[in-house]
């Protein structure tokens, strides 16, 4: 039987119970998670928020990656900056909005028995995407935030502290702005899905242990491109929409909604396989998506729910980074297909 809501667990309450969440990232988590909650409100009144012409349209500015930015794109970063300052247990932070990283100098002022005063180095880092899919808000299509964290080195925090593998991530998650509000998170123990009653403006807990199952018939990627994939690429989507014709012996489904968040919040709920291949247009990237931002965080969530995740020759999670907006090619969710084609890849 399904608890009623005044019987299931709050997102506080939820952390409170993990023997292997510090106090300090508990504190981190739901300091996002209200943030989150405020980029809601926002992303529901669109047209009607008090702004000239809402916050739907263009912000006449483009991000660190040339791309053209929204009005709720900059709102959200605003909002999530400001949320990561109030928190107290930053060293820093760093955005897909930004072009470098935010040392926080808000390491509390912490006053002993003896009355001196000493600065306190906040733990850990936050990377975020703070308005994942944003090409969609105008047409009123589910969006999302993606947030990843890190623990922050001892002194003050550089670039480079940022430069660690995904397997060193503490916590990953993302919130999806749709008909529901969800927040999906792992901290290295499960994944699990809280809805935001908007009433009462509180995280419930919804879904615990989401498990993405070993075998699909689900495929997402954008099919424009298929003229610039690699041949193992080529290889691999010829069989899926060849069905059962093909060696594979069974007939696939294709979804694309052109936002990795929601694409994946697909696979972690009924299974698939997203993938962002590598582009022959810019032979000089590895890929489009961002491997601090996205990849990472998505990687984790997906491996704890069973899947797989590489970048069609190695697990994303073991990839070092070398610079902060690094790109890579993706390829994650059931894990059976994530290895088929990653073996097209590796012949």
């Amino acid at each position: 039987m399904t608890p009623s809501i005044n019987q299931q667990k709050n997102l506080k309450q939820f952390l409170s119970l993990q023997s292997n969440i510090p106090a300090d990232l508990q504190h981190l988590l739901i300091a996002v998670s209200e943030a989150c909650a405020t980029i809601s409100g926002h992303v529901g009144r669109g047209a009607l928020a008090d702004i000239a012409g809402g916050i739907l349209g263009s912000a006449g500015s483009e991000n660190v990656q040339g791309e053209v930015q929204k009005k709720l794109d900059i709102i959200s970063n605003d909002i999530l900056i400001e949320a990561g300052q109030r928190s107290g247990v930053l060293a820093a932070m760093a955005s897909e909005e930004m072009d470098e990283i935010l040392p926080l100098d808000l390491t509390s002022d912490l006053t002993s028995s003896s009355g001196s005063s000493d600065k306190q180095q906040g733990n850990y880092l936050l990377l975020f995407d703070p308005l994942d899919g944003s090409s969609n808000i105008e047409v009123n299509v589910t969006i999302g935030t993606i947030f990843s964290i890190l623990t922050a080195p001892k002194t003050d925090a550089t670039e480079a502290d940022f430069m660690q593998p995904g397997t060193r991530q503490v916590a990953a998650g993302y919130v999806l702005y749709g008909p529901q509000t969800l927040l999906v998170l792992t901290t290295g123990d499960g994944v699990n899905a809280f809805t935001l009653d908007r009433e009462n403006n509180v995280w419930l807990l919804t879904q615990e242990k989401l498990s993405i199952p070993a075998d699909t018939k689900e495929f997402a990627i954008n099919m424009s491109n298929q003229r610039h994939w690699e041949a193992p690429v080529q290889r691999y989507i010829s069989e899926l929409l060849a069905g059962k014709t093909s060696a594979r012996g069974k007939d696939f489904n294709m979804r694309w909604v052109a936002a990795m968040v929601t694409d994946v919040h697909r696979i972690l709920t009924r299974g698939g396989i997203f993938m962002y291949p590598r582009d022959a247009r810019e032979p000089d990237k590895p890929g489009k998506l961002r491997l601090m931002y996205e990849a990472n965080p998505m990687s984790f969530l997906v491996e704890q729910a069973g899947g797989a995740s590489t970048n069609g020759k190695q697990r994303i999670l073991d990839l070092q980074p070398t610079k902060l907006h690094e790109r890579v090619a993706v390829f994650l969710g059931s894990k059976n297909e994530v290895e088929q084609v990653t073996g097209y890849h590796l012949e």
